[in-house]
């Protein structure tokens, strides 16, 4: 029954969500790894990425936030330490982690589709330039 487009009403989990901005920023599990100081090893963010861990201590959520420059927030929502919200609207930063054109906010979902579909593009021959 798995199916090979998953269902786009579904958000993404934390693993993918953390899957997707590092291969959109173009970072292996090692340079992730260094760029957290020593935080979280990158066996464990492959684990994470994986969804074999679901809910990582906040500390390893904000030295990902920092190293992914996306909101704290957004980490520990899809972790379940926060409730998600019922707005859509972002507060700051927007659209920090995917540069986008559109002229309204997007959509938790929206945001996510697109960092989804830029890391597949990135990952199709190693992406364009």
């Amino acid at each position: 029954m798995n199916s090979p487009h998953p269902d786009k009403s579904r958000a993404q989990s934390l693993g993918q969500y953390l899957a997707n901005i590092r291969t959109t920023k173009r970072m292996s599990l090692r340079e992730v790894e260094d760029a957290c100081d020593g935080v979280v090893s990158n066996a464990y963010l492959s684990q994470l990425e994986h969804d074999k861990i679901n809910k990582p201590s906040p500390n390893i959520l904000h030295a990902l936030a920092e190293v992914y420059a996306v909101p704290y927030s957004t980490l520990m929502t899809k972790a379940g330490y926060i409730a998600e919200t019922q707005s859509p609207k972002k507060k700051s930063g927007r659209h920090a982690q995917v540069p986008t054109f559109a002229t309204d906010d997007l959509t938790p979902e929206e945001e996510e589709a697109l960092l989804e579909y830029l890391a597949f593009l990135r990952s199709r021959k190693g992406g364009s330039k």
